[in-house]
C-alpha cells in the first residue's frame, strides 16, 4: 500500500454522504437520533434493486474520494443506517423485532436492541463491502467496525447480565469479522468506539480489555476512533476528552480523535506517544470549507505534539450528515493542505 508509506497520509474517518436518490436525509435525520435497531424507511430505492443501488452509490464514494485526492479510502459506509446498526443487528443473541427504550447519548429515549442470548455471528457481516472496495481501488483500504464497549452501551442486555461481560462478548465476534475483512483485503481495521468518551467510569475498568481483546490477532493497521458525535447531532462539544490517555494501554497501533470542531487541546497527544494519531482537521459543524492553508495550520498544530511519522490528517469524524458538495471540498482541501505541509518537511 504506497500511498501509506507516504508522510502524512489522509484518510477518512468512515461514512461519505450517501445520495438523495439512495437515503431519504428527512428520515435519517429525524429527532437526530441515530439509528440504533433497523430504519428500513430511509431507502428510496425497492428491496429488490436496494443491494445494486447500494454498490452504485458505493462507487461514487470511492470516486469523490480519490479525485480529491485522499490516500486511505473507505467505501463510505453507503450501506449502512447507521456506523453500529448494520453489524450488531446481525448478530445471533440478538432481538431485533421488539426493541427497549433506554437514554441514549445525548440524553434522549432511544430504542435499542435487546441481548436475550449469547452473541455469535451467523456469518460475515462486511466482507463483501471489504471485496467491492478492494476490487474497485488500488488506494490504502479501511474499513470500519462498531467497537465492543459502544456496542455494549447501544444494547439491552438480558442474557449476561453484566456489563463487563457484554463487552467481552461482543470484543469476540467483532476480533472473528475483523480477521475476515483483512483476510478480504483490509489494510486498515478502525473500531468505532464513541461512548467511551460519553461514558469514562465504565470505560476506565474493561474498555481498552475489550478493545485489546477485538483486536488481538489482527495483523495490519488497527485504529480506536474516539469522538463527540455527529456535528449534525451535537453542535456543543467539550474542549477536552474524558478518556483518551488510557488508550496509551490498547493494543490498536492508531488513535482517531476529533480536534478541528472542539477546538482540542493538543498537549494531551504527549500522553499517547506510543501511538500514531489519526488528526481530525476539518470541522463538520461549520458550512464553511477549509482553504487548504487552514487546514495545513492544523496539521503544524499537530505537528507541535506529534512527529511527522506518526501523523495522519482525517476530518473529525464521519461525513453522512453533511452535503456532498460540501464533503467532497472538505476533502480536496485536506488533500491540498497536507500537501502543503509535506512540502515544508520536504524542505
Amino acid at each position: 500500500m504506497a500511498e501509506a508509506k507516504i508522510l502524512l497520509p489522509t484518510t477518512v474517518v468512515g461514512s461519505y454522504p450517501q445520495p438523495a436518490w439512495l437515503v431519504d436525509q428527512a428520515v435519517l435525520r429525524k429527532n437526530n437520533v441515530v439509528p440504533r435497531v433497523r430504519l428500513k424507511e430511509i431507502w428510496r430505492v425497492a428491496e429488490d434493486a436496494l443491494e445494486q443501488g447500494q454498490d452504485d452509490a458505493t462507487l461514487i464514494a470511492i470516486r469523490d474520494m480519490e479525485r480529491a485526492g485522499i490516500d486511505i479510502i473507505t467505501d463510505g459506509e453507503m450501506r449502512r443506517e447507521s456506523y453500529s446498526n448494520r453489524f450488531a443487528l446481525a448478530l445471533e443473541g440478538v432481538d431485533v423485532d421488539t426493541p427497549a427504550m433506554v437514554t441514549g447519548r445525548m440524553g434522549k429515549p432511544t430504542p435499542v436492541p435487546r441481548v436475550v442470548g449469547a452473541l455469535r455471528r451467523r456469518h460475515p457481516v462486511e466482507v463483501r463491502d471489504m471485496q467491492f472496495l478492494r476490487a474497485n481501488t488500488d488506494r490504502g483500504a479501511k474499513i470500519t467496525l462498531p467497537g465492543p464497549f459502544t456496542l455494549s452501551m447501544q444494547a439491552h442486555d438480558e442474557h449476561y447480565k453484566d456489563e463487563e461481560a457484554l463487552a467481552m462478548a461482543y470484543a469476540e465476534v467483532v476480533n472473528a469479522e475483523a480477521k475476515d475483512l483483512v483476510a478480504a483485503g483490509a489494510d486498515v481495521i478502525q473500531l468505532d468506539e464513541p461512548w467511551l468518551q460519553a461514558r469514562p467510569e465504565q470505560a476506565k475498568r474493561y474498555g481498552v480489555k475489550a478493545i485489546n481483546r477485538a483486536l488481538e490477532g489482527v495483523p495490519g493497521t488497527t485504529v480506536v476512533h474516539l469522538c463527540f458525535g455527529y456535528a449534525a447531532v451535537v453542535s456543543e462539544k467539550p474542549s477536552g476528552y474524558s478518556f483518551l490517555p488510557q488508550l496509551s494501554d490498547s493494543i490498536a497501533g492508531q488513535i482517531s480523535i476529533e480536534a478541528a470542531q472542539p477546538k482540542l487541546d493538543l498537549g494531551i497527544l504527549s500522553e499517547l506517544s506510543n501511538k500514531s494519531i489519526m488528526l481530525g482537521v476539518l470541522d463538520l459543524g461549520t458550512e464553511e470549507v477549509e482553504t487548504a492553508e487552514t487546514v495545513a495550520a492544523r496539521i503544524r498544530a499537530g505537528l507541535r505534539h506529534v512527529a511527522a511519522e506518526r501523523l495522519v490528517p482525517a476530518p473529525d469524524c464521519g461525513m453522512k450528515y453533511i452535503p456532498r458538495s460540501r464533503a467532497f471540498a472538505k476533502l480536496k482541501a485536506l488533500a491540498e493542505g497536507a500537501a502543503i505541509v509535506r512540502r515544508e518537511l520536504a524542505g
